[in-house]
């Protein structure tokens, strides 16, 4: 680049000055270390001399003098193979071997380049760019300091021009705008890690102010007509690699004022001019992401990967920026699975780049894998110990795996370093919830709502911390505050609740009716329609991971459909028994395909919970693989359908997974592993020690479709919990009008239990759990199931006309 001796004459003395001696030196540094190192090696430094002397017309020998002189002389400031680091540059210029503020100037760089807004703003109007260049001078102020980097500045004079009535467009545009900057507080909020700059010293998080830009009005149209004109400019350029130059400085102005819809158009219009090169592509993924159009994002940053890893080591420095945004794209999706595997990549390339860490530690702690996410995080705080983030999400991984005392502290610690840190704040509430302190709950979610004032659970659960505390009243005003910011169900079943503790008035822990927890066997049904009670409680944590993986509105069918469409290889994958067996990566863009319905957050929790309770037991040896056969027969069963297409599928994906031409049989041994797999799995009361049976010889005898029924649907060693399961996905909705539950106090959602003696009625959840009232003790209680209220109704009528029956005439 070249810049020419009237530009420096006009920067203003104080700007010129701006910047101790120590901070030029590390500008000059990080100018030559261009495979980001943090040392410069012989190849670098050789580049610096020649740089700073552009006079002199150095031979080989005399650069390999100089560098040989440099490396003995100041060799204790050599790291190893990679070369001189920055205090051993600085001690150079401290020994007199150069001059810092001749070779600053030499170099043409400017600490002074972030003001040039400054002297934008100052300037007068004018009607045509060729008035206002002639007005403006100044190119070195106006252009941004990423034009002076190595690594993606500007290459040709032409562009220069380029920039600068670039620079006045946006100038024009700036001093037209109907918008304004918007603060959307998202520093209050733990950042995505985004990186926005080439190279580990520039990884910046997303601003916390956002540019609003009125596209519709005629001041944006012109600004728009006048930017294609100076892309026809560029297009006009004497070469393909100045065309490429132009495009790449506009896009990369216009997206630092955050106009990424125009950026992207001059980013693709680079990807066509260079279709090869990383740069245009990475910038074009940002401009997308920013965009909200995650999908796209994510093929840029593909490309921009598959570019970079064939253009040998002259993009290595940047795989690392491009791991983590193809992550945090992938994650945008919902994909985490899959984003962990770049941030883990991008940490095994740069060992160092705290960022990666923290999001890889974040994504683990999304799929559940809590003490791997810890061990990421902390690694990511010993780089960097003031990131506010990286303790917030420590903190929730320790609570977690119940560390609370140490989720506290670093919880405190992201609260110290950003007091408005709102998802700390939030989920510390949520950690002294959990352990019963209630009173500082309600302390830390009253800051929360300080800092956002519509934050509805905040406020809801605010209501909860002061009912635990007994402030009753308290809680009653947060609830009405509650339901005045939402009218979810949520909030109108809690205040329900609370009206029903104070009417109940009956003492308690914290106003709660006293209860008390009696043994199974003394839970008896009046008939076999009665649910027995450690049938519901299984079934009821079977309908709990079916809702949060929505898979019971996935049908079933779409399983057939993916066996059918997308065939995998078989495998023995260090088994005795051939599989068909993939990464869980891979996996997790089936199950996108399966739950395509939800929404990207939506469908994390999922991912989440079907890792948790399910690839955790099929990926036994960590390896990361799964037997994607045996996946889709233990989640037949909960997908939507009716029960005798789920067992059919189950079938049929046991025959799958083992055969290419689907004309394998499935022998007894495979159906009874498959059992006890999906009994392990939803059934873990039952689980590890049958799982351990499984031992000897196999049994090669086949099953026919009806023997594998029968085994499937046996109450005591198959999975006849499913009628249970079915009874709930059918009913667990239904209200039974103004019943409560007598010992919850909460209003009856599902199946109501009345104890025919006492009379008292009973939820699910408490029935379940064994739960009475304290005031009904007695030596047996017998239950009658009502599914529904109509039931009920039916059952009182037929009592009372059997008792009219009775009466003698």
């Amino acid at each position: 680049m070249r810049f020419n001796s009237s530009v420096h004459s006009q920067i203003p003395a104080e700007m010129a000055t701006r910047g101790t001696r120590s901070e030029k030196v590390k500008r000059i540094f990080l100018q030559f270390d261009s495979n980001k190192d943090g040392c410069l090696n012989r190849a670098e430094m050789a580049a610096l001399v020649m740089a700073v002397n552009p006079r002199v017309k150095f031979s080989d020998e005399q650069i390999n003098a100089i560098l040989d002189e440099v490396f003995r002389t100041y060799g204790e400031f050599i790291d190893g193979d990679k070369g001189l680091t920055l205090e051993g540059l600085l001690r150079t210029y401290d020994d007199g071997a150069g001059d810092v503020d001749r070779d600053f100037e030499a170099l043409g760089l400017d600490l002074a380049a972030d003001d040039a807004e400054i002297v934008l703003a100052e300037a007068s109007a004018s009607s045509s760019i060729a008035d206002e260049r002639a007005l403006e001078p100044q190119k070195k102020q106006r252009t941004a300091a990423w034009a002076a980097s190595p690594n993606h500045g500007i290459v040709f004079d032409d562009t220069w021009k380029l920039m600068d009535d670039m620079e006045i467009l946006i100038k024009r545009l700036k001093a037209a705008k109907d918008g304004k900057l918007k603060n959307d507080n998202s520093d209050s909020y733990s950042d995505a890690g985004w990186s926005r700059e080439f190279g580990p010293s520039s990884e910046l998080s997303e601003s916390g102010k956002k540019m609003i830009w009125a596209e519709s009005g005629h001041d944006y149209a012109a600004f728009v007509k006048d930017l294609g004109a100076l892309r026809s400019r560029a297009d006009g350029a004497r070469s393909r690699e100045e065309a490429f130059d132009g495009h790449m400085a506009i896009g990369r102005v216009l997206s630092e004022h955050q106009l990424f819809k125009e950026a992207l158009v001059s980013f693709k219009r680079a990807c066509e001019l260079q279709p090869i090169d990383v740069r245009p592509h990475f910038r074009a993924g940002n401009c997308l992401y920013a965009l909200g159009r995650c999908e796209e994002a994510k093929e840029e940053f593909q490309s921009a990967l598959e570019a970079a890893e064939t253009g040998g080591n002259q993009w290595a420095y940047l795989l690392p920026q491009i791991h983590v945004n193809l992550g945090i794209s992938l994650e945008g999706q919902g994909m985490i699975l899959s984003a962990c595997e770049h941030y883990r990549e991008a940490a095994i390339l740069y060992p160092t780049h705290y960022r990666a860490l923290k999001l890889l530690g974040s994504a683990l702690f999304g799929v559940g894998e809590h003490r791997a996410a810890v061990k990421a995080l902390e690694e990511a705080i010993f780089l960097k110990p003031d990131y506010a983030d990286a303790h917030c999400d420590l903190a929730s991984a320790l609570h977690a795996i119940d560390d609370d005392e140490r989720a506290i502290a670093e919880f405190q610690k992201a609260i110290d370093l950003m007091p408005g840190h709102v998802d700390a704040l939030y989920n510390l509430g949520g950690l002294y919830m959990d352990i019963g302190r209630y009173q500082r709950a309600a302390e830390m979610y009253t800051r929360v709502l300080t800092l956002c004032p519509n934050h509805w659970r905040a406020q809801l659960n605010k209501a909860a911390s002061l009912l635990g505390a007994g402030e009753n009243d308290e809680a009653k005003k947060a609830m009405k505050e509650a339901l005045k910011m939402t009218n979810r169900v949520e909030v109108h079943d809690a205040i329900t609740h609370l009206k029903q503790l104070q009417k109940k008035g009956n003492g308690g822990t914290n106003g709660a009716t006293p209860f008390i927890v009696v043994e199974a066997s003394k839970f008896k049904t009046v008939n076999e329609r009665t649910t027995m009670m450690k049938d519901l409680a299984d079934a009821l944590e079977i309908r709990a991971f079916q809702r949060i993986t929505r898979l019971g509105k996935c049908d079933v069918e779409l399983l057939k459909k993916e066996m059918d469409e997308n065939d995998v290889p078989i495998s023995f994958s260090g088994t005795r028994v051939p599989q068909k067996s993939i990464r869980k990566n891979t996996l997790e863009g089936i199950l996108r395909r399966l739950l395509s319905f939800l929404m990207p957050e939506t469908f994390q929790e999922a991912v989440r919970a079907i890792n948790e309770r399910i690839l955790t037991v099929l990926d036994e040896s960590g390896v990361g693989r799964v037997d994607i056969g045996m996946l889709y027969a233990l989640i037949a069963p909960i997908c939507g359908g009716s029960p005798e297409k789920r067992k059919r599928v189950a079938f049929e994906a046991l025959l799958w997974r083992q055969s290419n031409d689907g004309t394998s049989q499935l022998t007894k041994s495979d159906a009874a592993r498959y059992i006890k797999v999906l009994r392990a799995i939803y059934l873990p009361s039952h689980a590890v020690s049958e799982l351990l049976e499984i031992h000897g010889d196999p049994d090669s005898s086949t099953l026919s479709s009806t023997e594998f029924l029968a085994m499937f649907d046996d109450r005591d060693w198959g999975f006849g919990i499913m009628s249970t399961l079915l009874k709930l996905e059918s009913g667990d909705r239904t209200r039974h009008g103004r019943h409560f539950c007598s010992v919850c106090r909460y209003p009856i959602i599902g199946s109501r239990f009345k104890e025919v003696k006492s009379k008292f009625n009973l939820c699910n959840h408490c029935y379940s759990q064994g739960k009475v009232p304290s005031s009904a003790k007695l030596e047996q209680y017998t239950f009658k199931e009502y599914e529904r209220e109509s039931d009920a109704v039916k059952d009182k009528l037929t009592f009372f006309s059997s008792k009219r029956r009775r009466i003698p005439s």
